[in-house]
């Protein structure tokens, strides 16, 4: 049986992207990124905002392009899939993880909103490399990362007064 891994966050980046290389060259990128929702609380009545602050890991083009354009309030658009790790802190306490390692990214908003803008803007879009993702398979089998051509403008519809439209070729 198949199993899907699939994550899509919009979301504004909560801080500016850290950037680092391991020894053997390899970009990591780490940003967070803020989601909300809002609900009406029964008691009261009263609109409430819950904020969910997730940790996104980039690798490779996708982590320089990330560190590059990215920044604090920015929307973005995410995909990715979950990533479950553990650690031990300083004081020896077991911790775990959840990442979403990013596969594609788009920006949201125009070039130079800081995030103030709702989205759907003229962002650029990126995708990783199918391989390599989590920086443990072979990197060199498919391009770097580049962005999508933007979308033509659709023309306006035109209006109908019902019979306009048809065509005079029926399919039966």
């Amino acid at each position: 049986m198949a199993s899907v891994n699939k994550v899509i966050l919009i979301g504004n980046c909560g801080r500016d992207p850290e950037v680092r290389y391991t020894p053997s060259g390899t970009a990591i990128c780490n940003v967070s990124v803020a989601t909300s929702s809002r609900r009406k609380d029964k008691a009261s009545g009263e609109s409430i905002e819950d904020t969910q602050w997730h940790r996104v890991t980039f690798y490779d083009r996708l982590a320089e392009i990330a560190g590059e354009y990215l920044k604090k309030g920015k929307p973005v658009y995410i995909e990715g899939r979950l990533k479950y790790g553990k650690y031990t802190d300083k004081d020896g306490i077991e911790r775990n993880t959840v990442d979403i390692v990013a596969e594609q990214m788009q920006m949201l908003g125009g070039r130079d909103s800081g995030g103030e803008e709702g989205g759907g803007g003229s962002g650029g879009r990126y995708l990783a490399p199918r391989d390599g993702v989590d920086g443990n398979e072979d990197r060199n089998t498919r391009p770097a990362a580049r962005p999508a051509p933007a979308p033509s403008p659709r023309p306006a519809p035109k209006a109908s007064t019902g019979f306009d439209d048809m065509d005079d070729d029926i399919p039966f």
